[in-house]
Formats: C-alpha cells, sequence, structure tokens
C-alpha cells in the first residue's frame, strides 16, 4: 500500500497541482497593467518604434540596442494590429494611432499587384529586401492591422482593403501548388514537402481576423471564409485517434497517411481554439463554445511538462511521444488567453485552476527582469535558462495577451 504521507507530499511538489486556485482580480489588473505600461510601452516606444522611417524595428537586445535595421511585413501588420487596439481600447492617445499609421504608410511602399504577396523583408525605409512572400501569413497580419486601424482612424477604406486581402489570400491558399514550409520547420529538413497542404496555422490567422472584422460589420463573403474556418478546425484537422488537432493536412481536408497525420504543433492549435472560444462568444453559440473549451483543455492538458511545469509546443510524432524539448513563450500566453475566456464565460473550475498554475510558472521564468530588461524571453531550453544575446523584442502575443487579458480582468472585476 503506498504511503499516504509521501504521496501528499509528492503530490505537493508537483508543478501542477493545485488545491485551492485562488485569483484577486484587482492585483491580476495591476499586474496587467504594469507590464504593458510600465515595461512594454516605455521600451517598445523608445527602442523598437522606428521614430524616423516608421514601423518597428524588431531585432534588438533585451538592453535595447539595435542589431539590424530591416523590418518585416509579418512584424509590421502586427505592430499596426497592437497599436492601433491599444488606441481603441486604452485612452485613444493620439500617439498609438500615429505609430500605427506610420507603419501602415510605410508598407504601402511595397503593396503588391494582382494576387502577389508582399515582401518578407524590407530595408529601413521601407524598400523591399527581398521576393514576394511564399506564404499568406504577412498578408493577413497587414489586413488585420488594417482593419483596427479602421476603427481607430474612423476611415472604413482601410476595413474595405483589409477584406480585399483576406479574400486574396484564400485565393492563393486554395491554389493545390500553396506550399506551406511548415513540414520542415517543426519536423525538420528531412521532413517530406507537402505540396497544397491545409494549414491549422492559416486558418487560425483567418479566423482571428474575420472574426474581429465581422465585429465590425457584417459581411456575406468573409461570413463564409469564417465557416470554413470553424468546420476545417473542429471537424477536419481534429484527429479522433488521438483527439488533438493535425497541423498540416491534405488539400481536399481528408487525413495524411504518412508522419503528418500523427504530427500536432500544440502551440498553434491552443492558440487557435482560444479564438474559437472567441468567435463562439461572437455568434452566441454556446455549444460551439463547450465543445471547442473541452478540445482546449485536451490540449492543455497533453501540452504539459509535467516534471518542470509549463507547456510544451510541437509534438512531432504522437505515437512515439516525440516532443521538441524547448519552451516558448507564446503558447503559455495563448493558454492564459483561453482559459481566461473560460473562467469568464463559464466559471471553470479547471480553467480557473490551470490559469493560476500557469501563471505562476510563466512570470516566474519569462520576464527578463534579473537581467535588467522589462521584455520577456521568447525562447529558451527546457528550463528557461535566462537568454541575455536573445535577438528580437516580441511585438504581438506578448501586448495582444497583456490587452486582452487585462480586458478580461477589468470586466470580471467590474462585477
Amino acid at each position: 500500500m503506498m504511503n499516504r504521507r509521501l504521496f501528499g507530499s509528492l503530490a505537493a511538489m508537483a508543478p501542477w497541482a493545485g488545491a485551492q486556485a485562488r485569483l484577486d482580480w484587482k492585483t491580476a489588473r495591476a499586474k496587467y497593467r504594469r507590464d504593458l505600461f510600465e515595461d512594454y510601452l516605455p521600451f517598445h516606444e523608445k527602442y523598437v518604434v522606428d521614430k524616423q522611417y516608421g514601423g518597428f524595428h524588431c531585432t534588438v537586445t533585451p538592453k535595447g540596442e539595435l542589431i539590424s535595421p530591416g523590418k518585416t511585413a509579418w512584424y509590421e501588420g502586427r505592430g499596426t494590429w497592437v497599436f492601433s487596439f491599444l488606441y481603441n481600447h486604452f485612452g485613444r492617445e493620439q500617439k498609438y494611432l500615429d505609430i500605427a499609421a506610420r507603419s501602415l504608410k510605410l508598407v504601402e511602399k511595397t503593396r503588391p499587384q494582382g494576387d502577389e504577396f508582399w515582401p518578407k523583408a524590407m530595408e529601413r525605409d521601407g524598400r523591399a529586401a527581398s521576393a514576394a512572400d511564399s506564404e499568406v501569413y504577412s498578408d493577413l497580419f497587414i489586413a488585420e492591422g488594417m482593419a483596427e486601424f479602421s476603427q481607430a482612424a474612423k476611415d472604413a477604406r482601410y476595413w474595405d482593403d483589409a477584406k480585399q486581402i483576406v479574400l486574396k489570400c484564400v485565393r492563393r491558399y486554395d491554389r493545390a501548388d500553396y506550399h506551406p514550409a511548415i513540414g520542415q520547420t517543426y519536423l525538420g529538413p528531412q521532413a517530406p514537402r507537402f505540396a497544397g497542404a491545409r494549414v491549422l496555422g492559416v486558418w487560425m490567422v483567418l479566423i482571428r481576423a474575420t472574426t474581429q472584422m465581422l465585429r465590425m460589420k457584417a459581411d456575406a463573403e468573409l461570413q463564409k471564409i469564417n465557416d470554413r474556418c470553424v468546420d476545417a478546425i473542429v471537424n477536419r484537422h481534429y484527429n479522433p485517434r488521438f483527439q488533438l488537432l493535425n497541423e498540416l493536412i491534405n488539400h481536399d481536408l481528408s487525413r495524411p497517411r504518412d508522419d503528418y497525420e500523427k504530427f500536432v504543433y500544440a502551440g498553434h492549435a491552443i492558440e487557435t481554439l482560444w479564438m474559437l472560444l472567441d468567435e463562439a462568444v461572437r455568434r452566441k453559440d454556446n455549444a460551439l463554445f463547450d465543445r471547442t473549451a473541452g478540445m482546449f483543455r485536451r490540449h492543455c492538458e497533453v501540452a504539459r511538462d509535467r516534471v518542470y511545469g509549463g507547456l510544451f509546443r510541437n509534438l512531432r510524432n504522437v505515437d512515439t511521444n516525440d516532443w521538441t524539448m524547448d519552451k516558448t513563450l507564446f503558447p503559455h500566453q495563448e493558454a492564459l488567453i483561453g482559459s481566461m475566456m473560460m473562467m469568464e464565460q463559464r466559471g471553470d473550475g479547471w480553467a480557473r485552476e490551470f490559469y493560476v498554475e500557469l501563471d505562476t510558472y510563466t512570470r516566474a521564468h519569462f520576464p527578463m527582469k534579473k537581467l535588467g530588461s522589462p521584455l520577456w524571453q521568447v525562447i529558451g531550453d527546457r528550463m528557461v535558462t535566462p537568454t541575455p544575446d536573445m535577438k528580437r523584442a516580441e511585438n504581438y502575443h506578448h501586448p495582444r495577451y497583456l490587452m486582452l487579458n487585462l480586458l478580461a480582468v477589468e470586466r470580471m472585476a467590474g462585477r
């Protein structure tokens, strides 16, 4: 018979053990406001925002030294969204609107023709520094930024422009020769190329853009795309064999029969599922919310590092439990957004326990205060060993997490 006293002491040591999760909304609100307004924004306004040409220098050290003046369309679109969202939800300060407007002006210099994508890389002054991108992400982030900016600037032309970019991206994504690189990115260079693959990460960015845009204005074409996203996520990428979302499936939405059938990029899955929770809230669809909440919990539980705490992101092979052993910041923050939604919408007990544990872990491991920096570490080893030579200032996942959860905490504190 197991020694109950020993079992109890071991349970208390486990990083996922939480008997009574306590959450003080006022304290949580103060933390989020400090992180956003005292740490994130002052650093980015001083070191990341390019005051000469506009846009964002994301390749900087934790102390703010510029490593490269180059910029990317991907980070410009994200940054436009962040500062437009700040303007729309946190005081309507003119400086936020100006920062977003200057980023949009910068990317206009390389606006593509027809169904081409933006160049992925840009010089500091906005000139193209690479060929046109081959994937949809840069353009979809620019569209997301434009749509949010349309509300800030009270100019519907930006929303209309964003819609046309989304439609273009879907046309390209629907081509049989659409060629994502994610297989080689997460399974290694030996992974077979997968022309025409449907990618969970693409549905993720599409559903986030369309959910936000449809909140602003009803549109039949965007609603059709949004419906396709929901179906793809919950019915097509969902693999009933192990109850997880495959990252890549065939162009016709059938499951692959090779190693890609065993591949789950848990970081994207967790991120996608909170976005689907938000879409269910927009639709007032309780059944979709509850189904998605169950899937969200499943992915979070599977991704747990049950030895050292936190979440893994990349499950290369479900059957052999072959995980990439690094820890990245974004899955933790996406999981904190989703669990916050489940608390707000359902008062979910599991979500509360999970949130308190993960919030404690994330704040203990990723902030770089011990290195004298207000940044949070983007990637590290399994133990998240401090990385003083980090070369990127995160300009999307981190501020989005801070803003969305701050708004949620303020709504709940107000009750």
